[in-house]
């Protein structure tokens, strides 16, 4: 089970936070920190397997915890605002192989303005953050 979910994480990390494994530089750090995480919800687990819980149900209810506090995805965000507003830079990005790594440098880029708006599940909806940040994406792209 711990294998399993260590690999969930992983699979959820790289499709939705990338940033992390940038920021964890190298196998050992995100090793530890996919541990951490893991060891984290292991009283969760235990009390479902307890409870006779399958293990599909497990595996859901310890990844929504253990990525409650990397939502919503910055990344996403980001990645969904450019292809809708900006198409001709998403294709071009696309094309050449540099999108996850543009949207990354976004990310960055855009950083001070999702802090301003408390960027959250709460607020990811919010025109004037969604008007803020493509003003920030548009600074950047020209």
């Amino acid at each position: 089970m711990l294998n399993i979910l260590k690999e969930k994480l992983k699979a959820y990390i790289l499709i939705n936070n990338p940033e992390l494994l940038i920021r964890q530089e190298g196998d050992l750090i995100t090793s530890t920190y996919l541990e951490v995480k893991v060891s984290q919800v292991m009283p969760l687990v235990l009390r479902l397997l307890s409870e006779d819980k399958p293990a599909y149900i497990i595996e859901e209810l310890a990844l929504n915890e253990m990525t409650a506090v990397l939502k919503p995805s910055r990344y996403n965000y980001l990645l969904e605002l450019l292809e809708t507003e900006f198409q001709q830079d998403f294709e071009k990005f696309r094309e050449i192989g540099v999108l996850r790594y543009e949207v990354l440098n976004l990310m960055e880029c855009c950083s001070e303005t999702f802090e301003v708006f408390d960027f959250s599940e709460a607020n990811e909806g919010n025109r004037f953050l969604r008007y803020a940040v493509i003003g920030k994406v548009h600074e950047y792209l020209n």
